[in-house]
Parts: structure tokens; sequence; C-alpha cells
């Protein structure tokens, strides 16, 4: 453990390393923000991050979990220590740019990694791992499996929001795509011949309608008609709609989506069609952020000057990092970038990359590197946070 004046010293260096690369975060975040790719297909992100990342001697190691533009960029301090990971997002969403602000995630992410790695750290690893496609593939769910993030022994991850919050929860969730199948005719000179899939569709959704009455308040189901035939004189022997079904736990998830399939077949049954199921996205796990973790976070924030923090909530959203905090400590806290600002809009797409943008991404760089610092500094942090994460999983 270091001394009170020793960890002073240090956050006087690591300050001063941030303030160094400033233009460069600046540059990452601008650049990713004017350049926006879509999930699985950020070449350019990911090749600038890497770049940069291997400018600061950090080892790079591409192609993860078989992903194209996953990568994860190390750096190791002399002798054993924690190994701590910042992961950055990059993935752009459609006709809107980074309305979501992962330009930011990724430039706050990688800025802190590097700035940590300029310290005299006594042992331990900083890791910096690109995680693609967050909005739509959910990539984070392919590298759990796989064991991307099984020798990390804590890992963050900031996202610009319209508040701070250093806890938060969210939901679990699966994407189901239901087809039915039937029997085409002319839906007016033959329609006895003919099974309408669309009617099984439109049953399934009163069913739905039906089934969400009975269920806990933290469940939402949300749907669409993907496909509902060709032409209105031809009775549609295809059709098809995807759902989101989500809850606070995977087991009551499980619950859910077995009452929404039964529900499915007697739509079915009911309109003499067949139905078929499958899964059309990544499962999403309820995220667990580790407390010890978020309080050291938030003792960051207030350290740096951000003193209005909303208390810990459930949030109704769904995450990839939830698969992430089922295998190791984590934390997604939220740092506000405007409070009139809403998720997902051209507005804070615009907003990452003005004067105000640039000074919240700052403040980001230094709250999460700080946290990364008290952790080095004191093993005994690590330990506790291990402790409860161990508790956490055993319930």
């Amino acid at each position: 453990m270091n001394s009170n004046s020793d960890l002073k010293k240090l956050r006087e260096s690591l300050f001063s390393e941030i303030e160094n690369l400033k233009e460069e975060a600046f540059y990452i975040n601008d650049y990713i923000a004017e350049n926006p790719e879509l999930g699985y297909r950020e070449y350019k992100a990911a090749s600038l991050l890497t770049e940069i990342l291997a400018d600061h001697n950090f080892s790079i190691e591409k192609n993860l979990s078989g992903i194209e533009t996953a990568f994860r960029a190390s750096y190791n301090f002399n002798g054993d220590g924690p190994t701590i990971a910042f992961l950055c997002e990059y993935d752009a969403l459609p006709n809107i740019g980074h309305g979501c602000g992962h330009n930011m995630i990724a430039a706050m992410s990688t800025a802190a990694g590097i700035a940590l790695s300029k310290l005299n750290i006594k042992g331990g690893k900083i890791v910096v791992i690109g995680c693609p496609a967050e909005e739509t593939g959910g990539a984070k769910v392919q590298m759990t499996e796989t064991g991307v993030f099984d020798n990390i022994d804590c890992a963050m991850l900031l996202h610009p929001s319209n508040i701070n919050q250093v806890y938060s929860t969210t939901l679990a969730i699966k994407a189901i795509q239901f087809n039915f199948h039937g029997q085409t005719a002319h839906a007016a000179g033959a329609p006895e011949k003919g099974i309408n899939a669309l009617d099984g569709v439109i049953q399934f959704f009163n069913g739905i309608n039906a089934l969400r009455e009975h269920l806990r308040d933290d469940a939402r189901i949300h749907g669409i008609i993907t496909n509902g035939g060709e032409a209105a004189n031809i009775v549609p022997d295809e059709a098809e709609a995807q759902f989101y079904f989500r809850a606070r736990d995977k087991k009551y998830l499980q619950e859910i989506i077995k009452k929404a399939e039964n529900t499915a077949e007697g739509a079915a049954l009911m309109t003499g069609c067949k139905v078929e199921w499958k899964e059309y996205e990544n499962p999403n796990d309820d995220l667990r952020p580790n407390r010890m973790l978020a309080d050291i976070f938030e003792q960051s924030m207030k350290e740096i000057g951000t003193n209005k923090i909303e208390p810990a909530a459930h949030h109704y959203g769904s995450s990839d990092m939830g698969n992430v905090s089922h295998v190791i400590p984590v934390i997604h806290p939220y740092i506000n970038l405007g409070s009139e600002l809403t998720g997902h809009t051209r507005e804070l797409a615009e907003k990452t990359t003005t004067k105000e943008g640039h000074t919240v991404l700052i403040n980001g760089i230094k709250a999460l590197a700080l946290t990364g610092l008290k952790i080095y500094s004191d093993r005994q942090k690590l330990e506790k946070i291990k402790k409860e994460f161990k508790k956490t999983c055993s319930n």
C-alpha cells in the first residue's frame, strides 16, 4: 500500500499525464464521431485505437473471439499486481451516428489506460479492451463466453448520459423471432383454402398483451411485425414477429419466455398455422455492478469536483456489460453530458464534440484513471471488491 503522500504525488502525475494526452483524446473522440460505423463494422475506430495504444507501448491482440473489430491492448508494470480493464465501445446508431456517445466511451477508456501506463506503479497490468457492437450484436457476450475477461480482476466503462450516477442495474434480455407458417390462397376467390400466417401473429400479439397483466413489474415485452404478407389479395403463408423479453434476473426471464412460447403455440393452434422460434441477437444478462468498486469511483468523481451524483437506481434497458458482470467485478457508471439530452438522439451525438463535451471527456478520463490508481495503490481495496463479487455470485 502506498502512503497518502505517495498517492498524492501519483495523483498529481496522473492528472499531468492526462493534460498531456488531452489533444489526443479529443482527436479519438471527434474522429470516431465523424466516422460512425455500425456494429461489427467499426474498422476505422478499431484501427485508430489500436494504432494509438501501440504508439504508447501497449501490446496489441486483434481479432479477439473471432471478431474482426475486437481487440485487447495490454501494458505490463514490473511485478505482480492487479489487472484492471478499461472497456471501449465504438459502434454507432443507424442514421443517427454516435447518439449513444460510444465515441466518448472509447476515448475515455483509451486515454485512462494510457495515462496510468505513464506512472511508476509497482506491479500489475492495464488492459484496454475493444468491444464492438454493443447496440446490436452485443460482442461482449461472445467475448465473455470465450474467456476474454477470465484473467482480469475488475473492469470499468463510463457512459455519457444526462445524469451522474455511479451505481445502476439493468435487465436481462433475450431477443426471439417467431415465424408462423400457413398456406397461400386467393383472399377473395378461395379464402377457405388459405391458412393465414398473419392471423397467427396477430393472435400471438393479443396473447402477449393478455400475458403482461400477470407479470412482475420489472418484466418488459415489446415486439414488432417484420413480415405480414406481400399483397392484400393473397392469404399470407409466412409472417414473422421479433420480440425483446426482459426481466431483472435470468431465472424469471426464462419463465416469461416459456409462457410466450406457449402463447405462440396457442396462437398457431387457433389459426391452423405452424410456428417456430429462434434467438436473433445475443442475450444479455442482468447487470450486477460491484458496490465497492462503485464507491471508489464515486470518491474519484467527487475528487475531480463532481458532487451532484444521483442515487443508485434500476434501469429498464439492457447491456452486454451484464454478461461481463457475471464473471468479474465491473461498474458501468454514467457521466452527465447535459441534463437536456436524451439518449439515442442526434442532439447527444452533436454534443460529444463540443467544447462542453470535451470538458466532460477529460473529467471522465480523470475519474476512470483515478479509480484505477486507487486500486493499484491499495491492494486491500481489490480484495474487498473480489470478496463482494464472490458473495454476489453465491447469492
